[in-house]
């Protein structure tokens, strides 16, 4: 580890509980040099595709040997593992629910995955069934960061769990994906990249109805209020937006569902 060790957390914990203190003064009481930073506690409750693509979306961009601890745990004190994962050039740590599929899919293959099984490194043996990242994530982290050795946190897991997806494809003169992340704003972010879209305006079907050519702009500002466009997104993604609306709503259409685009 760095002699500043960088630990994120993401949860769907909400701002006005305690849970996430607890979970900081867990890891300082265990590293009091770690440098913690919250990605976002405003994960949907039990929303795990919703983790999923937080994680994706902003792992990359922070520095290498950062321990990326993710609490959104609908199966907390079931049978579901709890794991770390070296995904170079980083670690991450929670449930084996799908919250890392983002991550392992799209942009860090893992070169290992354990079990966390070893109580030496939880908070306290047995662990709440209803806390983990408490009692096993957060301390567990911070040991990490402290220079433990990973081979001691538990056995290997072979196969991790990942969230099924409708992934992106192109034939023709067609992509086929799916809504990939729905915003605050209500704009429809699909896992097509921008930079297989060669040819704009598109047809865009989503969930099977035709929403006909959708007009391509590059800012928002180019449309008039309550337009439905399309423009790319931030990350690099096709986007479907509606200006100063919320075209979720409008639509119906949820993170998961099959979008089709096809051009002339």
């Amino acid at each position: 580890m760095t002699s500043t060790p960088i630990i994120t957390l993401t949860s769907d914990f909400g701002r006005a509980s305690p849970y996430v203190a607890v979970m900081k003064g867990v890891i300082l009481s265990i590293n009091p040099a770690a440098c913690i930073v919250d990605l976002t506690h405003d994960i949907r409750p039990q929303d795990i595709r919703h983790a999923s693509y937080i994680l994706g979306t902003a792992a990359p961009y922070f520095p290498p040997l950062t321990i990326h601890v993710c609490v959104v745990d609908p199966g907390v004190g079931s049978e579901r593992a709890a794991i770390c994962a070296r995904a170079d050039p980083h670690y991450f740590i929670g449930p084996d629910n799908g919250v890392f599929t983002n991550v392992f899919r799209e942009h860090m293959p893992p070169n290992w995955i354990r079990r966390l099984t070893e109580p030496s490194f939880w908070r306290k043996n047995p662990p709440s069934d209803t806390f983990h990242g408490r009692d096993i994530f957060a301390p567990v982290a911070a040991h990490l960061s402290r220079g433990a050795d990973s081979a001691r946190l538990g056995p290997e897991l072979m196969e991790p769990v990942l969230l099924p997806m409708h992934s992106a494809i192109t034939f023709g003169n067609r992509w086929q994906g799916e809504i990939q992340f729905v915003d605050d704003f209500g704009n429809l972010i699909t896992n097509i990249p921008a930079s297989g879209v060669t040819s704009l305006p598109v047809k865009v079907s989503v969930g099977g109805r035709s929403l006909g050519v959708v007009r391509w702009v590059r800012t928002y500002s180019e449309a008039k209020a309550g337009e439905l466009v399309s423009l790319f997104s931030s990350d690099g993604f096709f986007e479907i937006a509606q200006v100063k609306e919320n075209a979720s709503t409008k639509l119906n259409i949820s993170a998961g569902t099959p979008v089709e685009l096809e051009w002339d």
